[in-house]
């Protein structure tokens, strides 16, 4: 079932959608050229905002930890998906590893743990998890709110093998975002590592990313003609900056000033009656921690006790270093009077579901990945891949298919990205 959805709308987008709708054979045909000259990710989730004048990726997750949260209708999509990964990666497989983040007591994250090791399963794969927890000295179950239980193992090296103690796996499967630095335990491994070490937020940049995928809207938006900004949110980067000390601040005022300059010349240039502002976030890390709505340049330099915290340190302790400012896009969707983002799964190159993530405290100009948020699932299976070209633009099925082509984008960039930064 598809949740109630109240989107505020305006010309742009509607025009946007349609022309892609319009042009959907040609689109297509580009995405499998892009294929055979890039290798997909193994999987993704990418996180977007529809401002009804503009939709775009804000973040794209290497590690997804939300398939919970998908449709279970739809999990079939997900194991199709996830046997042509496996194929690819490693086509004889038989045993997978996977190595979750370093949570006991997040029955949420868990959660999404157990739905990886289905999906695994159900695509004809051993799979078991490992832990590099080092208080898990021996096999640990977890009871789930869902029923589900999970095992918890510790891992053993031997030689350049990561195993359990009567497992030896054929790949290790990563579900863990590396953010505190890459263990010594996964460096050197004979087994494939999925995805690859330098996925991890120990080496890769938020800036990075989005680089690439400007490239890769500026790419598309030639063939399918119209303007790329449209796709793509606008950012800048500053790399010296001490929230504590408070060192960088007139960098980042800078960067932002200049930022919310160039946003507002767009939304001048297409009419739009909003106020731009910015997000400023660490440049590497998730779990929406270190990020700030900034709408003037002022509200960076000063920043009180509360905020520099705030700002200062991100998942694992990590100290924060380097910012992204990137345009903020509005979220002019809501379920229940609540303001809500789509997020999009991919495995392989494959959209296989996607759920609302939804706050009740937060506004149409604030990061929602927040504590507090809820989803709502979506079976993005027809609405992404066979929408009804002869139907408006704003009805669901369409909606859900540029979500879907957008996600692509920038899963495109994810995988130039990672050839680029190879090692």
């Amino acid at each position: 079932m598809v949740p109630h959805l109240t989107t505020a709308l305006s010309g742009p987008l509607l025009e946007l959608e349609r022309h892609i709708l319009d042009a959907m054979p040609e689109a297509e045909h580009w995405f499998r050229a892009q294929w055979q000259e890039h290798s997909a990710p193994f999987y993704a989730s990418v996180d977007l905002r529809n401002a009804g004048f503009k939709l775009a990726p804000v973040d794209t997750n290497l590690f997804p930890g939300g398939f919970n949260n998908l449709n279970p209708d739809f999990l079939p999509l997900c194991v199709q998906a996830a046997m042509t990964a496996v194929e690819k990666v490693c086509p004889d497989a038989r045993r997978f590893l996977v190595i979750p983040e370093n949570h006991t007591r997040n029955t949420f994250y868990l959660q999404n743990v157990a739905a990886l090791q289905y999906i695994l399963r159900q695509a004809g794969l051993e799979v078991r998890i490992g832990s590099l927890i080092p208080d898990i000295a021996e096999p640990t179950p977890i009871d789930l709110p869902s029923g589900a239980r999970l095992v918890l193992e510790p891992v053993v090296r031997r030689g350049n093998h990561l195993c359990l103690a009567d497992y030896d796996p054929c790949a290790i499967l990563l579900n863990n975002d590396l953010s505190a630095g890459v263990p010594e335990v996964l460096k050197g491994l004979d087994q494939p590592v999925i995805p690859p070490l330098h996925a991890g937020w120990a080496s890769r940049r938020k800036t990075t990313h989005f680089a690439a995928y400007s490239q890769v809207a500026k790419e598309f938006a030639e063939l399918m003609e119209f303007d790329p900004w449209l796709i793509d949110p606008l950012f800048a980067a500053c790399g010296k900056i001490d929230f504590q000390e408070r060192q960088g601040e007139e960098c980042l005022s800078e960067q932002v000033d200049a930022l919310l300059h160039q946003i507002g010349e767009k939304y001048r240039q297409y009419g739009i009656d909003q106020p731009p502002f910015v997000i400023v976030k660490a440049d590497a890390g998730t779990y929406g921690m270190g990020i700030m709505t900034v709408r003037d340049a002022s509200e960076v330099r000063g920043l009180n006790r509360k905020q520099r915290n705030k700002m200062a340190v991100i998942k694992e302790g990590q100290q924060v270093h380097e910012v992204m400012i990137q345009e903020g896009v509005y979220t002019f969707e809501s379920i229940d009077g609540a303001v809500a983002e789509p997020v999009v799964y991919m495995v392989d190159h494959y959209v296989v579901g996607g759920f609302y993530r939804v706050h009740t405290g937060r506004g149409q100009d604030e990061n929602l990945n927040a504590p507090g948020m809820s989803f709502a699932p979506l079976a993005f299976e027809s609405c992404c891949t066979l929408p009804d070209c002869k139907a408006s633009p704003e009805a669901a099925p369409n909606r859900f298919y540029a979500y879907g082509v957008v996600a692509r984008l920038a899963l495109i960039a994810a995988a130039r990205e990672l050839e680029q930064t190879a090692p």
